[in-house]
């Protein structure tokens, strides 16, 4: 009984050992990320963050249905809006556009605070759990902020532009 176990443990062996130097052969797909300034973001993310862009956090809202304010601005004509709509899209849109921005520079901010602590080797386990609960409490802002702002969306548009605003965005 112990002879088939020591045999299987012997065959793991190898294959573990060959996917360990295997793993180690490659270069990482990392590589060339170790230049950023903060190795968690692209500058693409920081851009998109700094100006208060949406960074792939309201996919929940917009791909069950419920339009975004931009997207809604750009296909005004196709969605006939009518100009008071407009106006209250274009309000919840410069307000988003706004909080989000404040929040995006607040949650960059914090992310090189991190890298900063990282990069001097200056952090302790219990300080890491404080500041990256600061940070997610940024990206949740974020976050609430960019699905919020579809919510409202709700309360402006009717039931046929909806529809027409995601047939037009393949949804």
């Amino acid at each position: 009984m112990k002879l088939p176990l020591l045999f299987a443990l012997t065959l793991l062996v190898p294959a573990t050992a060959v996917a360990e130097e295997v793993h180690h052969g490659h270069a990482s797909p990392y590589r060339g990320e170790e230049a950023r300034p903060i190795k968690s973001l692209s500058e693409a993310d920081v851009a998109e963050l700094r100006r208060g862009g949406g960074w792939g956090l309201a996919k929940t809202a917009e791909l069950n249905g419920m339009p975004g304010p931009s997207h809604v601005l750009k296909m005004g004509k196709e969605l006939s809006l009518a100009t008071g709509q407009e106006e209250r899209v274009r309000k919840v849109f410069d307000d988003m556009r706004h909080e989000a921005a404040a929040e995006g520079m607040r949650y960059v901010s914090l992310e090189e605070g991190l890298e900063e602590r990282f990069r001097h080797r200056h952090v302790t386990a219990t300080e890491l759990l404080t500041l990256l609960a600061t940070i997610e409490e940024s990206r949740a802002r974020l976050r609430f902020v960019h699905l919020s702002a579809h919510l409202m969306l709700l309360d402006i548009l009717t039931q046929p532009q909806i529809e027409t605003y995601n047939r037009l965005r393949g949804y």
